[in-house]
Protein backbone atom coordinates (compact mmCIF):
# COMPACT_ATOMS: atom_id res chain seq x y z
CA UNK A 1 0.00 0.00 0.00
CA UNK A 2 1.49 3.75 -0.88
CA UNK A 3 1.48 6.50 1.42
CA UNK A 4 -1.16 8.25 -0.45
CA UNK A 5 -3.87 5.67 -0.10
CA UNK A 6 -2.78 4.98 3.98
CA UNK A 7 -3.25 8.62 4.56
CA UNK A 8 -6.46 8.87 2.71
CA UNK A 9 -7.89 5.93 4.74
CA UNK A 10 -6.58 7.69 7.55
CA UNK A 11 -8.34 10.83 6.77
CA UNK A 12 -11.62 9.12 5.39
CA UNK A 13 -11.88 7.53 9.34
CA UNK A 14 -10.43 8.57 11.98
CA UNK A 15 -9.53 12.14 11.27
CA UNK A 16 -13.08 12.56 10.34
CA UNK A 17 -14.26 10.92 13.78
CA UNK A 18 -11.91 13.31 15.59
CA UNK A 19 -12.66 16.57 13.30
CA UNK A 20 -16.68 15.67 14.66
CA UNK A 21 -15.83 15.23 17.95
CA UNK A 22 -14.06 18.34 18.33
CA UNK A 23 -17.08 20.41 16.46
CA UNK A 24 -19.56 18.82 18.78
CA UNK A 25 -17.09 19.91 21.50
CA UNK A 26 -16.32 23.24 20.53
CA UNK A 27 -20.45 23.57 20.55
CA UNK A 28 -21.09 22.25 23.96
CA UNK A 29 -18.47 24.12 25.16
CA UNK A 30 -19.48 27.37 23.68
CA UNK A 31 -23.02 26.68 24.88
CA UNK A 32 -22.47 25.52 28.27
CA UNK A 33 -24.68 26.77 31.39
CA UNK A 34 -21.82 29.01 32.67
CA UNK A 35 -20.58 31.27 30.10
CA UNK A 36 -23.41 33.50 29.18
CA UNK A 37 -22.45 36.04 31.46
CA UNK A 38 -18.48 35.83 29.50
CA UNK A 39 -20.23 36.03 26.10
CA UNK A 40 -22.78 38.99 27.34
CA UNK A 41 -19.35 40.97 28.70
CA UNK A 42 -17.66 40.49 25.74
CA UNK A 43 -20.59 41.58 23.72
CA UNK A 44 -21.04 44.89 25.53
CA UNK A 45 -17.42 45.28 25.05
CA UNK A 46 -18.36 48.20 22.55
CA UNK A 47 -20.88 50.04 24.49
CA UNK A 48 -18.40 49.96 27.74
CA UNK A 49 -17.37 53.65 27.35
CA UNK A 50 -20.88 55.26 25.44
CA UNK A 51 -21.54 57.43 28.13
CA UNK A 52 -18.24 58.29 29.21
CA UNK A 53 -18.05 61.18 26.40
CA UNK A 54 -20.80 62.83 27.95
CA UNK A 55 -19.71 63.07 31.53
CA UNK A 56 -16.52 64.48 30.90
CA UNK A 57 -16.20 68.21 31.04
CA UNK A 58 -14.03 68.85 28.11
CA UNK A 59 -11.04 70.68 30.07
CA UNK A 60 -8.20 68.48 29.18
CA UNK A 61 -5.94 69.95 26.49
CA UNK A 62 -5.75 66.77 24.40
CA UNK A 63 -9.09 65.56 25.38
CA UNK A 64 -10.65 62.61 23.53
CA UNK A 65 -13.71 63.26 24.15
CA UNK A 66 -13.48 67.01 21.88
CA UNK A 67 -11.95 64.54 19.16
CA UNK A 68 -14.73 62.57 18.79
CA UNK A 69 -17.90 65.19 19.12
CA UNK A 70 -15.47 67.16 16.54
CA UNK A 71 -15.45 64.02 13.95
CA UNK A 72 -19.53 63.51 15.22
CA UNK A 73 -20.12 67.02 13.53
CA UNK A 74 -17.75 66.93 10.52
CA UNK A 75 -20.14 63.41 9.57
CA UNK A 76 -22.96 65.33 9.86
Amino acid sequence: MDTYSILREFADSWFLLAMTSFFIGTIIWAFRPGSWKVHKDTADIPFRYETAASDCDNSCDDCAAKRVAANLETVK
